[in-house]
């Protein structure tokens, strides 16, 4: 499982795996006190993407794509059309 060095190409990955089963797909934050590392999992458990990083601005980057992905989760309009708007 390799780490997507390029924070853009890992959100884009991210949203259309989530868009192609949304049902499947699991987010999983981890963060390493020891080594100041901030790991981002999403996965379908076919496909697994993941970014760690251990810069401080990254982390408001990954709060905006987690943020974004749980306001498609709970919306009632189709799961495309609110991923586009953002």
């Amino acid at each position: 499982m390799p780490y997507y060095q390029s924070w853009e190409e890992f959100s884009r990955a991210a949203e259309k795996l989530y868009l192609t089963d949304p049902m499947k797909v699991r987010v999983v934050l981890k963060y390493r006190h020891c080594d100041g590392n901030l790991c981002m999992k999403v996965t379908d458990d076919a496909v697994c993407l993941q970014y760690k990083t251990d810069q401080a601005q990254d982390v408001k980057k990954i709060e905006k794509l987690q943020g974004k992905l749980m306001r498609v989760m709970v919306s009632k309009e189709t799961r495309s059309m609110a991923m586009e708007t953002d």
